[in-house]
């Protein structure tokens, strides 16, 4: 992705195609788009049709998504993330899945953040909390969860990211006082996709950014890593919603997952797990769901439970920690997912 932004700049087009064809999400997008077009002509010319239409009605609100990103960054304000985890551990655990929650860190920029807090000696709990809460939801996921969704459903999934890091991060608390949860870090990660922030004294916030030239270049350097990495994922799951609402029958998603379904919400998280894209990705995907008849619990289920634990985040969890806080981590995330969307189907809301 950094050779491709930077051949923006300087590249000739020939430069510019091959940086584009070195992502595996664009190659993923040419490949289906050929297998439409040499298997099933038709459907190609209207999948494309269907991205265009849909990229076009969403690009206001991912032109604001990418705005908040790349001010959250070039301010500065992404740096009083660290502040949240000092104090008692009962209070910090609130905070920190407050913060987890409107934070800006995707699933991997969250890695470094938590292996410096528990390096550090910060408790368990409270970056459980935060490491639960974070992949769910951030700004620029309620901007476009909201746009494709819709703002109820936005709000929902906001207070269920807030309510699993509460959730997870008071039973590891209990578990931590057991004596259960020592020495949980197992070695130091790489460097996830956001910059990770120092536990020391953090940055003094500059909101006005623009005055200061190297915060400009990091502004202008978040919006095209954050605006990339948006439009291609996007592009890719309008693609795939494409195909869902070609192919799959309505009557099917209904009796699996849909609200007179029993087993519904396990199913959405069995599927969610292994499946989910990523938090971006899956928006239109369960927008077209929710069309089929998909039951708004099972929709947030799928999609709270797979942001914790797809294969991705929980790859980068397992080489962060211990095999006993591995498996706490999907634990919790999954036993959050089951109660959010049993909750929000038990209360009869019609987002």
């Amino acid at each position: 992705m950094t050779a491709f932004l930077a051949s923006l700049r300087r590249s000739q087009p020939v430069d510019l195609l091959a940086a584009a064809l070195s992502d595996r999400v664009v190659l993923a997008i040419l490949a289906v788009l050929i297998a439409l077009a040499l298997i099933v002509p038709g459907q190609a010319a209207v999948s494309v049709r269907f991205v265009a239409d849909a990229l076009v009605s969403v690009l206001p609100f991912l032109a604001l998504a990418v705005a908040v990103a790349g001010f959250a960054g070039a301010s500065g304000a992404d740096g009083v993330i660290a502040r949240a985890f000092a104090g008692n551990q009962v209070q910090a655990v609130v905070a920190a899945a407050l913060v987890g929650a409107l934070s800006p860190f995707c699933s991997c920029g969250v890695i470094p953040l938590v292996a410096a807090l528990l390096a550090a000696g910060v408790p368990l709990a409270p970056v459980m909390a935060f490491w639960i809460a974070s992949p769910i939801m951030d700004p620029e996921m309620f901007i476009l969860t909201a746009a494709g969704i819709g703002t109820g459903f936005a709000a929902v999934k906001t207070l269920a990211a807030v309510s699993m890091g509460l959730f997870a991060g008071y039973v590891t608390l209990g578990l931590d006082r057991a004596g259960a949860l020592r020495s949980p870090l197992k070695q130091a990660p790489r460097r996830g996709c956001t910059p990770s922030v120092d536990t020391g004294a953090a940055p003094a916030v500059v909101w006005a950014f623009w005055h200061d030239p190297a915060r400009r270049a990091r502004f202008r350097g978040d919006v095209e890593t954050t605006g990339w990495f948006l439009a291609k994922w996007l592009t890719f799951a309008f693609l795939l919603e494409s195909l869902i609402v070609a192919w799959v029958p309505s009557d099917w998603i209904a009796g699996l997952v849909g609200a007179d379904s029993t087993f519904a919400l396990p199913l959405a998280v069995l599927v969610g797990m292994p499946s989910y894209l990523n938090g971006y990705a899956a928006i239109p995907l369960v927008s077209g769901l929710l069309d089929l008849g998909m039951s708004q619990g099972a929709a947030l289920a799928f999609m709270t439970a797979g942001a914790v634990s797809s294969i991705p985040a929980a790859i980068a969890v397992y080489a962060l920690v211990r095999h006993r806080v591995f498996a706490l981590y999907l634990a919790l995330g999954v036993a959050g997912a089951l109660l959010s969307g049993l909750a929000l189907d038990l209360s009869g809301i019609v987002l």
